[in-house]
């Protein structure tokens, strides 16, 4: 367990069912975000995928150096999209429908290509659309009773919806990749330890106060700014050798 330091709340700024929690003190330039629907598992909507991208946009831009993304209560960090919202994709048009999907890719998009450490602080259960949120982050740090699914094969989804399979793959490898996709099994966190899917387990209680602590250790403004621009051009590289040479051509 990590005894960390005071850190003073800032501001909190509601968008939707979200909210922006900018900390102070020793964790000034830390951005808490929080899916904040627990009645709902916070499962996500269409709205919630927009503001989703808004917030990405405001923290790009607002002075954040590290940006933690959560789900409000203990039981779900998200449950995915939320099927209440499913007959009213029904009654759209081919076009809104993929109106829907480009502003939903666009929010995971958003996360990911943020230029500072995105930390994902699992509270709970991480499924469909949730585990696309979760792997847009660089790091997950997982509550012991939490859980991973691709559960969209549950709904008649397929795991390339919001760039899953692309994500996941890279992150646990293509082999069992394909496992969890083709069957939507529950991972524990136990397992997601084990396969690479979480970076770090610790009790429910104390996730908060890890991943401020976790933030704080990779927020410095300069070095992880460079670090991550080079670790993203490295996963979307085909070989070593194209690395290195895209890495010596920026160079001044």
């Amino acid at each position: 367990m990590t005894t960390s330091r005071p850190q003073e709340q800032g501001p909190v700024t509601r968008l939707g069912d979200l909210t922006l929690e900018r900390l102070s003190g020793d964790a000034d330039g830390i951005t808490i975000l929080t899916i904040d629907r627990p009645d709902r598992m916070n499962a996500v909507t269409s709205r919630l995928f927009a503001d989703l991208g808004e917030a990405a946009r405001t923290v790009r831009r607002d002075g954040t150096r590290a940006l933690i993304i959560t789900g409000a209560g203990d039981r779900a960090f998200s449950a995915g999209y939320d099927l209440a919202e499913i007959p009213g994709l029904l009654d759209t048009t081919v076009q809104e429908f993929l109106d829907i999907e480009d502003v939903a890719s666009g929010a995971v998009s958003a996360l990911h290509s943020l230029p500072f450490p995105v930390i994902a602080a699992v509270n709970g259960a991480a499924a469909g659309g949730g585990l696309s949120l979760a792997l847009a982050a660089d790091l997950r740090i997982v509550a012991s009773h939490a859980s991973f699914s691709a559960a969209f094969v549950r709904v008649g989804f397929s795991v390339g919806e919001l760039g899953t399979s692309w994500m996941l793959s890279r992150v646990v490898g293509p082999g069992l990749a394909a496992e969890l996709a083709y069957t939507g099994r529950p991972v524990s966190a136990a397992e997601a330890s084990e396969i690479g899917l979480a970076d770090r387990v610790v009790e429910g209680g104390t996730l908060r106060e890890e991943a401020i602590a976790l933030a704080r250790a990779v927020s410095d403004p300069a070095t992880d700014r460079i670090g991550k621009r080079a670790l993203v051009a490295a996963s979307e590289t085909a070989s070593l050798d194209v690395s290195l040479r895209a890495r010596l051509a920026e160079r001044p």
